[in-house]
């Protein structure tokens, strides 16, 4: 399976984004799809995931009620980012495990390319 992350791009403080995520094939069921995120000279952090009926949704403290994770159950995924700060500011990856849910990306097999939000302040 492949991942191709799309939909970055600048925006001002306050702006919204929606990145999606595209796999080549449909991956399998039971997986979990997730987004994560790579600033400048910091480690990788989880951002959202989403279980594979979408039923179970997961965010990271610092963008929840802000960022919105959803699937249309086929090959894609997206990110609705809204109210966007300059901290978002990030390359942004999207990624997908067969099974349970975790934050650390070392727990991820398949990952996109990254696509990357820049938000001005």
């Amino acid at each position: 399976v492949q991942l191709q992350a799309s939909g970055g791009g600048l925006v001002q403080a306050g702006g919204s984004l929606r990145l999606s995520c595209a796999a080549s094939a449909h991956p399998f069921s039971r997986y979990i799809m997730a987004w994560f995120r790579q600033a400048p000279g910091k480690e990788r952090e989880f951002v959202a995931a989403i279980s594979w009926s979408g039923s179970s949704t997961y965010y990271a403290d610092s963008v929840k009620g802000r960022f919105a994770i959803s699937t249309d159950n086929a090959k894609n995924t997206y990110l609705q980012m809204n109210s966007l700060k300059p901290e978002d500011t990030a390359l942004y990856y999207c990624a997908a495990r067969l099974g349970s849910f975790y934050t650390a990306p070392r727990y991820y097999n398949y990952w996109g390319q990254g696509t990357l939000v820049t938000v001005s302040s």
